[in-house]
C-alpha cells in the first residue's frame, strides 16, 4: 500500500476515513468480494456504506456522490498551474542554483520510504540546490493571513507583524533575528498565542502542517540539512496591466516566500503521532460511525469528502446546527459545547436541545416558530427601516470572478472582479415592473477588460438620489469601491452610490448598530423568522418563504455556476454561448427581482 502526502493528511482526520476509502476503492474497481467478511452483519453494514456513496439516477446509471469534480476548481486549475510556474521562477531568482519543478521538468523530485509494509511517497513542488537544499511547497493562498491576521501589539498602539523580510525578500519569524526583543512590539504571551496558530492544522497552520508532513517523508531517508519554505501569493501585489501576446506579465513580486524550517521541525512530533494513528486505523479498518469534529471541516472547501456519508443522519433543515449565530452551552465540567459537539451529544434536531439550555432570545423565537408553525415579525422595527429608504430604490446585484491571479490592471490576487450586474428600479413603494424597470450588463469575453464599461453603465442606470439596495450590501460596496479606485473619471458617481447604500438584511433580519442608534430596545432580536429559513437568511432561503419563485427552475442556480459559465465562454460554440449568456442574464435578474418581491412582502406583513 502507498500513502501520498495528501492521503496522509486525509487519513489522519479520523478512524473512519481509511476504512471508507477502502470500501470506496473496492466499489470503484467493481470487484467487491465479501469472503473476508464472515459475519452477515458486517456484510450488510458494508452494503449500507456503499449505497450512501453511490446513487442511481432516473436512467439507471450510477452517480458517484463522493469523488465529484468541483467545477470551480476545474476553471481555476490553469491559474493554479501558472502560480507554480511563477513560484519556480521566483525561487530561481532568490536562491539561484539548480531547481526542479513540474513546469520546468518532466518529473518532480520525489522522496519515499517503507515502514511496516507501507510505502510513503511525496513529490515536491520545487526542489532547489543552492548552498544546501531548499524544499518549497507552493500554495494558491495569499500572504494576508500570515502578515495581517497575525499582527499584534500593545493596546491602543501600533500593530506589528510576527515576520520580518530579509535582504532576499524572504519572510522569517522575528524570533530568528539576533538580539531581537519581541516585547518592544507586543506582549510575549500575545506573540506566543499568535505563533501557535501557525501550528494549528485545522486553521491557519494547515499549509505549514502540509509542509511538515512532507518534511517527515523526506527526513526518514535523507539526513542532510534542508530548509523548508512556503511560496504563496503576495496579497499586496497590484497588476500593472502589462501583457505579451494576450498573456499577463507578472513580476516576481507576485510571489511571497516564508521560511518555516523551525515551525515544521516543532511539528514533527505531531506528524509522527499522526503516522502512528494512521497505522492503527489501517490495521483496524473500522468503518463504524465516529464522533464528528473540526477535522470534518464541514463548512470549509477542504471538507472531508465523506461528509455525505457521516452527516447523512443530520436533518438538512432545522438541525441543532441551524441556530442563528450558532448555539453553545457549558456542561457540568464547564466545557463549552457547540456545533458538532451538540450532535455528538445526541442533540441532532433543533428541538432536541433542552429548553432550559436556551438563553438567546433569537433561539427561543426559532423554537416557537418551529413548534407552533407560525412566523415571527417585529412590525415596529421593520417599519423603522422601511421609513429610512429613499426612492427610487435601485435593487443591485453583481456577479464576480475571484481569480487567483489578477487578470486586469489594478487588480490583486483573488479580487472579486465584476463581470455582470442586474438592477431593478423601484420608483415608489411597490412600483416596479419586472421587465420595463430592469437594466443589466454582462461581459461577453472573460479575457477582455470590460470593467470600465460596466462601471459607466452602472452610473448611467443609478441616479444621484435614492437608495442602492442589496442583500448583504457590504459585498456590493466592496465591488463599487474597487471600481471607484480604478476609474477616477467615475469616482464622484460611485462615491454617491456608497453613501446611499442600504442592506435588505437590515430589514428582514437585523442590524444591531442601526437599531441601537435609533434607541430601539430590542436591537439584538431578529425582525422576522419563519421555520423554513432554518436559521439562514440567504436570498435562496428567504425567497421561497415570501413567494413561489424558485432558483431550481433556472438553468444557472447559484453563484458558482454563474462564474464557471462566464469563465468558459471562450470554450463554447456560438450556440452554446448564446444559451449560456441568456441563462446568466436570467439568473442575475432573478436575484434583483427577488429583492423587489421580498421587500414588497415585508411592507405587506408590517402593515397588517
Amino acid at each position: 500500500m502507498a500513502i501520498t502526502k495528501t492521503k496522509f493528511i486525509n487519513y489522519s482526520r479520523c478512524p473512519r476515513y481509511v476504512a471508507l476509502d477502502e470500501v470506496k476503492k473496492e466499489r470503484l474497481n467493481a470487484d467487491i468480494s465479501y469472503k473476508d467478511y464472515l459475519e452477515e452483519e458486517l456484510e450488510n453494514k458494508k452494503i449500507e456504506l456503499i449505497s450512501s456513496m453511490i446513487e442511481i439516477d432516473e436512467e439507471g446509471n450510477e452517480e458517484d456522490l463522493i469523488d465529484v469534480l468541483d467545477p470551480q476548481l476545474e476553471v481555476m486549475l490553469p491559474y493554479y498551474k501558472k502560480i507554480e510556474h511563477l513560484a519556480g521562477r521566483k525561487v530561481e531568482q532568490v536562491f539561484g542554483g539548480k531547481s526542479i519543478y513540474a513546469e520546468k521538468t518532466q518529473n518532480q523530485k520525489s522522496f519515499d520510504f517503507m515502514d511496516k509494509g507501507i510505502k510513503y511517497i511525496c513529490y515536491l513542488d520545487i526542489y532547489n540546490e543552492s548552498n544546501g537544499i531548499n524544499v518549497i511547497e507552493v500554495k494558491a493562498t495569499t500572504s494576508k493571513a500570515f502578515l495581517e491576521k497575525l499582527k499584534g501589539g500593545y493596546r491602543g498602539k501600533e500593530k506589528f507583524s510576527l515576520f520580518y523580510k530579509d535582504k532576499r525578500g524572504i519572510f522569517h519569524l522575528k524570533e530568528e533575528l539576533i538580539d531581537n526583543d519581541i516585547t518592544l512590539e507586543m506582549p510575549i504571551k500575545e506573540y506566543e498565542d499568535k505563533r501557535n496558530k501557525l501550528k494549528d492544522k485545522r486553521d491557519m497552520g494547515k499549509y505549514i502542517y502540509d509542509l511538515a508532513v512532507q518534511r517527515m517523508f523526506i527526513e526518514q531517508t535523507n539526513k542532510e540539512k534542508i530548509n523548508y519554505y512556503l511560496a504563496i501569493l503576495n496579497h499586496e501585489y497590484v497588476f500593472d496591466g502589462k501583457y505579451d501576446d494576450n498573456e499577463a506579465l507578472y513580476s516576481n513580486d507576485i510571489i511571497s516566500i516564508f521560511d518555516f524550517t523551525k515551525i515544521t521541525e516543532e511539528l514533527q512530533e505531531v506528524v509522527l503521532k499522526d503516522k502512528e494513528l494512521i497505522e492503527k486505523y489501517l490495521e483496524e479498518m473500522n468503518a463504524e460511525p465516529t464522533r464528528l469534529g473540526d477535522f470534518c471541516e464541514h463548512k470549509l472547501n477542504s471538507k472531508c469528502k465523506y461528509i455525505k456519508v457521516c452527516f447523512d443522519f443530520i436533518p438538512k433543515s432545522n438541525s441543532s446546527l441551524s441556530y442563528i449565530g450558532g448555539f453553545s452551552y457549558k456542561d457540568e465540567m464547564n466545557k463549552t459545547i457547540r456545533g458538532l459537539d451538540l450532535v455528538n451529544n445526541g442533540y441532532i434536531k433543533l428541538l432536541d436541545v433542552p429548553e432550559e439550555l436556551i438563553a438567546n432570545p433569537n433561539h427561543h423565537i426559532q423554537r416557537d416558530c418551529l413548534t407552533f408553525h407560525k412566523e415571527y415579525i417585529d412590525k415596529f422595527k421593520i417599519n423603522l427601516a422601511l421609513n429610512k429608504l429613499k426612492y427610487p430604490i435601485y435593487h443591485l446585484d453583481f456577479e464576480t470572478f475571484p481569480c487567483p491571479l489578477p487578470r486586469f490592471k489594478g487588480e490583486k490576487c483573488y479580487e472579486q472582479s465584476p463581470f455582470q450586474f442586474s438592477i431593478h428600479v423601484e420608483k415608489s413603494p411597490g412600483l416596479c415592473d419586472k421587465e420595463k424597470d430592469h437594466f443589466e450588463f454582462l461581459s461577453s469575453n472573460p479575457n477582455k477588460d470590460e470593467r470600465h464599461e460596466l462601471a459607466r453603465k452602472l452610473c448611467n442606470y443609478i441616479g444621484d438620489t435614492g437608495t442602492v439596495f442589496a442583500q448583504n450590501v457590504g459585498f456590493e460596496k466592496s465591488v463599487i469601491k474597487k471600481l471607484r479606485n480604478n476609474f477616477p473619471d467615475l469616482r464622484e458617481k460611485l462615491d454617491n452610490m456608497l453613501d446611499n447604500a442600504f442592506d435588505l438584511l437590515c430589514i428582514v433580519k437585523n442590524n444591531q448598530s442601526f437599531y441601537k442608534d435609533l434607541g430601539v430596545e430590542k436591537y439584538k432580536i431578529v425582525n422576522y423568522y419563519h421555520e423554513d429559513l432554518s436559521g439562514s437568511y440567504s436570498i435562496k432561503k428567504t425567497l421561497p418563504v415570501f413567494s413561489d419563485l424558485k432558483y431550481e427552475n433556472l438553468d444557472i442556480k447559484n453563484g458558482t455556476e454563474a462564474l464557471v459559465t462566464y469563465a468558459k465562454f471562450n470554450m463554447m460554440s456560438p450556440k452554446e454561448k448564446e444559451m449560456s449568456y441568456k441563462a446568466l442574464l436570467e439568473y442575475c435578474k432573478q436575484d434583483t427581482w427577488a429583492m423587489v418581491v421580498i421587500l414588497n412582502k415585508l411592507r405587506e406583513l408590517s402593515s397588517k
